[in-house]
C-alpha cells in the first residue's frame, strides 16, 4: 500500500527515480511522473488504465518555467498566467521538443499549469523537471479530492501520496486553448469564464466536444462517472419511477423526505456553487459506496462554477 505523508523530499526522490507520486492541488489530487521521462509517463497510463489517446497536463512551479514546456508562447498566455497562476487554469500551448509526444497523445500542443498548493509547489521547486499529472483515479471514474480517495483506488499501484488535505476547489482546472491565436475553452473548470473575459477583455468561446481524439483531458462524453447509474433531471419527477429505499439523491439544496437521509447528499445548503464544486466528487463517491440502485441528480444554477459542475454531472450521467 502507498505511504501517505507530507515529506516532499521523499516524494522528489521517488520522482527523480522515475516513480509515481500522488500530489495535492487546489482542484483535485494528481498522479505525477517526470514529464521528460517517457518510461515514467508510461507508468501513469498503466496505473490509471488510461487510454493513450487522452493527453496529460504538465505541471510546473513558476511562470518562468513555462518555456521549458512550451515554445512560441503568445503574449496573451503570459497575460493569463500573470492573472491566474498559480491557480485552477491550464493553458494549451505549442509543445516544447523535450515533452514526449506520449504526454500530449501525439498533439503538437501541450497543456501547462501551475497548481496552487504549498506542498506541491515546494515539491516542484525541488525538481529540475516538470511533472505530467492527470487526476489520481482510475480512468473515467470520479476524481479524488482527498489523499484517502487516492489510497482507496490507487494505493496498491503507487509508492507515495502527499497528503495536502481536502482540495479547496474540488473540480479540475479550466483549460484554455491558445494555439494558432485561438482563445477558447476546451474544458470548463475551477476558473469561471467570466473571470477570463475580464482579463483579456473579449468574449471567450467554449468548445464543447466528445472527441475520441481530444486536444485536452476531460473532453470525452463519459467521464468523472461513478459505477452506479446517474440519472440527471427533475428529481421530483424521476423519483416517481424508483424505490426511494434503493435510491440515492444528489441535490443542490433540497432534502427529499421519502428517501433515507443517509442516501442523500446536499451539495450547497446555502446555494453557493463554489461550495457545491468542493463537495461534488466526494458526494458522488459517497453515494457510489451505498447499497442503492441509482443516483438521481439535478443541474445546479449556472452562476460562478455552476457551468463546470453541470458539465461534470452531464458527463457522469452519459
Amino acid at each position: 500500500m502507498a505511504i501517505i505523508g507530507t515529506d516532499t523530499e521523499q516524494a522528489a526522490n521517488l520522482l527523480r527515480a522515475g516513480q509515481l507520486v500522488s500530489i495535492p492541488t487546489e482542484t483535485v489530487y494528481g498522479l505525477a511522473a517526470n514529464a521528460y521521462l517517457e518510461e515514467a509517463v508510461v507508468s501513469i497510463f498503466e496505473a490509471k488504465q488510461r487510454p493513450a489517446f487522452d493527453p496529460l497536463i504538465v505541471h510546473t512551479h513558476s511562470i518562468q518555467e513555462l518555456n521549458k514546456i512550451a515554445v512560441n508562447i503568445p503574449q496573451r498566455a503570459y497575460q493569463l498566467a500573470e492573472a491566474f497562476m498559480p491557480g485552477p487554469v491550464t493553458l494549451i500551448l505549442p509543445r516544447h521538443p523535450k515533452i514526449p509526444l506520449l504526454v500530449t497523445s501525439g498533439n503538437e500542443s501541450v497543456g501547462v499549469r501551475i497548481p496552487n498548493h504549498p506542498l506541491t509547489l515546494s515539491l516542484l521547486q525541488q525538481l529540475d523537471f516538470p511533472v505530467a499529472a492527470p487526476s489520481a483515479n482510475p480512468f473515467g471514474y470520479v476524481s479524488p479530492t482527498t489523499a484517502q480517495h487516492v489510497e482507496q483506488q490507487l494505493g496498491d499501484r503507487i509508492p507515495y501520496i502527499i497528503d495536502g488535505g481536502p482540495c479547496q476547489i474540488g473540480i479540475e482546472s479550466t483549460i484554455i486553448n491558445l494555439v494558432n491565436n485561438e482563445v477558447e475553452i476546451l474544458r470548463l473548470g475551477g476558473l469561471a469564464i467570466e473571470e477570463i473575459e475580464t482579463v483579456i477583455k473579449q468574449p471567450v468561446k467554449y468548445v464543447k466536444t466528445s472527441s475520441s481524439n481530444p486536444k485536452a483531458p476531460g473532453m470525452l462524453s463519459s467521464h468523472y462517472a461513478p459505477r452506479k447509474k446517474v440519472l440527471l433531471g427533475n428529481i421530483r419527477e424521476n423519483l416517481k419511477n424508483y424505490n426511494p429505499e434503493r435510491t440515492g439523491i444528489l441535490s443542490f439544496q433540497n432534502v427529499w423526505e421519502q428517501v433515507p437521509r443517509n442516501q442523500q447528499f446536499i451539495l450547497a445548503p446555502n446555494g453557493d456553487t463554489n461550495e457545491a464544486a468542493r463537495n461534488l466528487f466526494a458526494a458522488l463517491r459517497q453515494l457510489d459506496s451505498l447499497s442503492i440502485d441509482i443516483i438521481l441528480a439535478e443541474l445546479v444554477p449556472e452562476t460562478g462554477l455552476g457551468k463546470a459542475i453541470n458539465d461534470r454531472l452531464i458527463r457522469a450521467s452519459f
